[in-house]
């Protein structure tokens, strides 16, 4: 039964460094895209809402998505899906995108505010980081207490 005290732990930090790694990776992209220099006219195709949790005790959570195209300098259309665009864009509206011309489907249509998106990774990676270090030290003071109770020698 002790073993649980490890596994489920473990399952969080994996899940915590996939998620550190994931909105890294996404800042990254939007970084380059703002960066480049290259942008383009792109046209909101779609616009629409998902929702999650609501269950039990839950909150419910809604995420706006955006669905645009666009066509590149060198003349090839494009298609991409952003979440969490601003609600004011609807289908239909006219939108400047920001991309690389290597990976022009990782484009945005975010205004650039570099500020705003370090701090927002900052806090993502921080809180990411403090739930590593709670499942380590959870994990930590169960393995002294089972230790103690003759369960676990101590190495």
């Amino acid at each position: 039964m002790e073993v649980f005290f490890y596994i489920v732990p473990l399952f969080i930090i994996a899940g915590a460094v996939f998620a550190a790694v994931s909105v890294t990776g996404r800042s990254r992209q939007v970084g380059r895209a703002w960066n480049s220099g290259f942008t383009a006219e792109a046209r909101c195709l779609r616009s629409y809402t998902t929702t999650s949790g609501g269950g039990g005790s839950s909150s419910v959570s809604t995420t706006r998505h955006h669905v645009y195209e666009f066509v590149t300098r060198d003349g090839r259309p494009v298609r991409f899906e952003e979440k969490n665009g601003p609600g004011t864009i609807v289908e239909g509206d006219i939108v400047t995108v920001f991309y690389t011309p290597d990976r022009p489907e990782h484009a945005t249509a975010h205004a650039p505010a570099r500020g705003k998106l370090a701090a927002s990774t900052g806090c993502a990676l921080a809180l990411c980081g403090m739930v590593v270090a709670f499942c380590v030290f959870f994990m930590v003071t169960a393995h002294l207490m089972f230790a103690a109770e003759g369960d676990f020698p101590l190495p």
